[in-house]
């Protein structure tokens, strides 16, 4: 008998461990799309701009049940760690039945930042250590977003900002912005703690990031020059009002789309665009000698420059800013016999912040990266009520009550056929590297680049190809049962047969060799191994006993919501793997051993490729 791979032939007894493999392979072409559909469901459509699609909103809502204040079960309390983490612990898990859910919530508002900008300069700075010429770059950046996503105690901090970045997009796809990767860990960092304070001081932080002007063209951005025929750039004032703020039609407090002689209102115009582009002119790096011309243009002057002007707010510089009336959306800054940024730009985000429809058109979006695709009219509602201020004495725009509501709302709370949402990549992999006790050999979580489609996640945080996310919150994939029923599935646009072989590939290694990047010598310690080594001690205790194995499983992974149908089929897979009998003089011991590790290994990769793990309900 041989020590099985889960990558490569086994022969005698444990060839037939894998002999699921070759259907899983069949599966992640269309019958798994498909099944991956039939087990996604919602309460409504999407448009692709994020706003409820035509008749999304038609039938009455049904009546809330009770909002629940303490989990009655590990298995609920897992499934509300599902939404407001990167994936549940058994010691988070804990303490959600101790304390219940909104206590748990506050809890976590309460605790101290964890920093990616720290983490990516440590992990800097002891590369620079073995190597004065030597850095982390991207890579830096992203393994940051790990470490603090599998190991950081403010958890819910890190997951809004993570959706908050699915937002308020900015890529390291782009050549600036992946220029600094250090600047792109601080974003991150300002997501979460901006997305846990006010809407309007959000909205300012992003507009003024320098990273947020360099992707969206804003940076350096000039007022016209009618002897060149120069007109500013409408890039970013086109897309913080159709992603970051409004959207493109009026809705209703419930998040459906306004109706004028049958047709949705938009929002805005190109003339809104042109004058809310004037807003965004004679904005730069912030700079020791501001507001000198070389400092707009280069950051700098006389050789000094700011070294944290990449994540600075950036600095007005009259010169270059616009001096034109700006109207948009209803309201207008005078002319100015002398240009002033800051009052444009007060008066624009002022305006943005306070339009009806960011309450809806925002609190739908978190719904759905936390929670569920489709959420009623009725939750939408109660969302956006929530940021609103609820009437009574409430603080517009406060993110923490919004992000207490979209997490407390009894539609949240329920389990229904048409509740949840399809696991992206980014978060199917992060709920695997917390229900096991990983490690990194060098601390520094190593799993890097994950771009490719067809070997690995075809996602990686901070990597979108465009503006426009990953996925749009409106995307209803064609041809499909969810598009007859109107249902939104934005994750399926990542989703066709390239990256589902490609994600049971990358796991099936990931199960087997450890995830990240191959190590060779750490701190001395020769290790040849993948960088995060899981602990299965806890699982290995019931390789003899499958049934029980997979309810652990299903505890730690699917928040003990594995069907029967599935335990029975990956019971008949794992129970093939023979687990030989120790003989008198124990000399086989080290064969029992790898073959109780086979059945683990097994069992864990059936679960994370199965579309009912995929599905987040």
């Amino acid at each position: 008998m041989q020590t099985m791979s889960l990558g490569a032939p086994v022969k005698h007894n444990n060839s037939s461990a894998v002999r699921a493999l070759p259907r899983l392979r069949a599966t992640a072409s269309a019958a798994l799309l498909a099944a991956l559909l039939a087990a996604c469901g919602g309460g409504g459509g999407g448009s692709s701009d994020g706003a409820a699609a035509p008749g999304a909103a038609g039938a009455p809502p049904p009546a809330p049940a009770p909002a629940v204040a303490l989990p009655t079960s590990r298995a609920e309390a897992a499934r509300f760690l599902t939404q407001s983490t990167f994936g549940p612990t058994e010691a988070d898990t804990d303490r959600v039945m101790s304390v219940g859910y909104a206590a748990w919530i506050d809890e976590q508002l309460a605790k101290p930042a964890s920093s990616a900008r720290a983490t990516w300069e440590a992990a800097d700075a002891a590369a620079k250590v073995l190597d004065k010429n030597a850095g982390v770059y991207q890579d830096g950046t992203i393994n940051a977003f790990w470490k603090l996503a599998i190991g950081a105690d403010d958890q819910l901090r890190r997951r809004v900002s993570f959706a908050l970045s699915e937002i308020f997009v900015i890529s390291m796809q782009d050549g600036t912005v992946g220029d600094n990767p250090r600047a792109a860990a601080a974003y991150l960092d300002m997501l979460g703690d901006k997305g846990l304070g006010n809407y309007r001081q959000l909205l300012e932080a992003v507009a003024m990031h320098p990273m947020m002007g360099a992707y969206l063209t804003a940076i350096r951005n000039q007022k016209a020059d009618p002897k060149t025929g120069r007109v500013p750039d409408e890039n970013f004032a086109r897309e913080v009002m159709q992603l970051m703020s409004i959207g493109l039609y009026e809705l209703n407090l419930d998040g459906s789309q306004k109706q004028a002689n049958g047709a949705p209102v938009a929002t805005y115009g190109q003339a809104d665009i042109s004058s809310m582009a004037r807003v965004f002119t004679g904005w730069s790096w912030a700079c020791p000698d501001w507001p000198d011309n070389s400092c707009f243009f280069w950051g700098s002057a006389n050789n000094i420059e700011d070294p944290d002007r990449g994540f600075k707010p950036m600095l007005g510089y009259p010169q270059y800013h616009s001096p034109e009336a700006k109207s948009f959306l209803g309201v207008t800054v005078a002319a100015q016999s002398k240009s002033d940024p800051d009052t444009s730009l007060k008066t624009a985000l002022d305006t943005l912040a306070n339009h009806a429809n960011v309450g809806p058109f925002i609190g739908r979006q978190l719904i759905q990266r936390l929670v569920t695709s489709n959420p009623s009219p009725a939750y939408v509602a109660a969302v956006a009520a929530a940021f609103n201020g609820s009437g009574g004495g409430g603080t517009r725009g406060d993110m923490k009550a919004t992000i207490k509501a979209v997490l407390l709302h009894p539609e949240a709370r329920l389990v229904t056929s048409t509740s949840g949402k399809l696991r992206e990549p980014v978060l199917r992999l992060s709920a695997y590297l917390r229900a096991f006790p990983f490690t990194s050999d060098t601390g520094d979580f190593k799993v890097g680049n994950t771009d490719n489609a067809g070997s690995q996640l075809g996602q990686t945080p901070l990597r979108s190809p465009s503006v426009f996310n990953f996925f749009r919150p409106g995307y209803v994939p064609p041809g499909t049962e969810a598009a007859k029923a109107n249902l939104a599935v934005p994750e399926m646009q990542l989703a066709q047969e390239t990256t589902a072989a490609g994600y049971v590939n990358f796991m099936r290694d990931n199960v087997d060799y450890g995830v990240g990047n191959y190590n060779g010598t750490v701190a001395g310690v020769v290790r040849n191994r993948r960088d995060l080594q899981a602990d299965f001690k806890g699982e290995l205790a019931f390789a003899d006993k499958v049934p029980e194995l997979l309810d652990r499983l299903s505890a730690r992974l699917m928040a003990g919501a594995m069907p029967a149908a599935l335990k029975t089929e990956i019971q008949g897979a794992v129970e093939k793997i023979t687990l030989p009998v120790l003989n008198a003089t124990a000399s086989n011991q080290a064969q029992l051993d790898s073959a109780k590790l086979a059945r683990v290994k097994s069992a864990v990769l059936l679960t994370l490729v199965s579309p009912e793990f995929q599905v987040q309900k």
